[in-house]
């Protein structure tokens, strides 16, 4: 999960350099691995996913998550290419992992309505309340729930059939073992020059050193205390990914900030790793 609402973030510093821990950050991560979680809780975590996001979006609703005003300034993709786009031309865009619409619904608001939009989520709760939103409308977009990690996907969209594709705070929420499988589908669903538009939590942000024993399920691998989970990525990790599956890395980075929060008294570092990869115009 990204920050929180009434938190609001200064700066983002692009770098390629991994955090370094300090005695006490390595202390932490070491004191983690003295209770891990089991192997069956692990499998029960992953059988029951949706079920934890379900449950998530049922007790929050659109409360917890900020809206995403700044994709546009991170991802000029997002930007009409120009004032007036033919109608024949409109691209497609698709939000997957779209929660309950803080990506989409902003980038209506702010008058971005050169592309069709599809947003696809795993919990069926999220996907009703985006289309419970005053600004869903089916003519310029279409909501719909489904596991990326399978092929439900290519029930509602066909291979490169898609422009722009984002995968923000997303992937971590998914088992290791199946990030492979998951940009595989997103190549395929790419038109050949389109662009994946990617961020997501950084080894050794501070929200993986904050865990406690008994939360960690493998390497870079945790359990948040609602059931939902969160892997932290390496910078090269990603653009390995990527690659392996046929994309061509862009640009891909640490993004280091703080995060504020003046009421708790919380400023916090936090870790993202940012980037973008196309798919091969040949």
């Amino acid at each position: 999960m990204e920050p929180q609402r009434n938190a609001f973030n200064l700066g983002d510093i692009a770098t390629s350099r991994t955090k370094i821990l300090t005695e006490e950050e390595k202390l932490r991560l070491t004191e983690q691995n003295k209770r891990m979680v089991s192997d069956f809780q692990a499998r029960k975590l992953e059988s029951e996913a949706r079920k934890h996001w379900d449950l998530f979006y049922k007790r929050n609703e659109t409360r917890f998550f900020k809206d995403r005003h700044w994709t546009t300034r991170e991802f000029v993709e997002l930007l009409p290419e120009s004032s007036e786009t033919p109608a024949d031309s409109v691209k497609t865009l698709l939000e997957i992992g779209c929660g309950v619409g803080n990506l989409i619904f902003p980038l209506i608001e702010d008058g971005h309505r050169d592309y069709f939009i599809y947003a696809c989520d795993l919990s069926t709760h999220a996907v009703e309340l985006v289309k419970q939103h005053n600004l869903y409308d089916e003519r310029y977009m279409k909501a719909f729930n489904c596991d990326i990690t399978t092929e439900e996907v290519f029930g509602v969209l066909g291979d490169c059939s898609l422009d722009i594709a984002t995968l923000i705070f997303v992937l971590s929420a998914i088992h290791p073992d199946k990030f492979s499988l998951v940009i595989k589908n997103i190549f395929r669903l790419m038109r050949p020059g389109g662009t994946v538009l990617f961020r997501d939590y950084g080894l050794y942000d501070m929200a993986q050193l904050r865990f406690k024993p008994g939360h960690k399920i493998a390497e870079n691998f945790y359990m948040r205390q609602d059931g939902t989970r969160s892997y932290y990525f390496t910078e090269d990790e990603v653009s390995s990914l990527f690659e392996a599956a046929g994309f061509e890395t862009i640009v891909n980075s640490y993004i280091h900030r703080r995060t504020i929060n003046p009421k708790e008294n919380i400023d916090v570092p936090r870790i993202f790793v940012q980037g973008k990869f196309r798919k091969p115009s040949g």
